[in-house]
Order: structure tokens, then C-alpha cells, then sequence
């Protein structure tokens, strides 16, 4: 699944705001916008975005 995809998901999901996942996960509060507007993420990005999905998920 594209990340974005599971990004979208799991902002709906938990209710968490565009800004606050990107800075919470990866330190950049427009990575979201970013994505959407065509921004292709490094491997090492990814990896800590869904890193940072499956520990939210684990905790809820």
C-alpha cells in the first residue's frame, strides 16, 4: 500500500491533524501537504513513517 494511502487511513482513524503526524513522525509538520502535492518520500522516510503507524497502532 502507498504511503500516503496508509497515512490517510490512519489520520482518520485517529483523528490526529496532517501537521501534527508529520512532526511527530518524521519532523517536518508538511510532510502530508508534501506528499499530496507530488513529493516522492526517501526509503528512510518511509520507513520511520510506518514505524511510527504501528506503534500508534499498538498502543490503541
Amino acid at each position: 500500500m502507498a504511503v500516503l494511502r496508509k497515512i490517510t487511513l490512519f489520520l482518520r482513524h485517529s483523528g490526529m491533524k496532517e501537521t501534527r503526524f508529520g512532526r511527530d513522525a518524521v519532523n517536518d509538520p508538511r510532510l502530508v501537504s508534501d506528499l499530496r502535492k507530488g513529493r516522492q518520500p526517501r526509503a528512510g522516510t518511509v520507513s520511520r513513517i510506518e514505524a511510527f503507524i504501528a506503534a500508534r497502532d499498538a498502543d490503541g
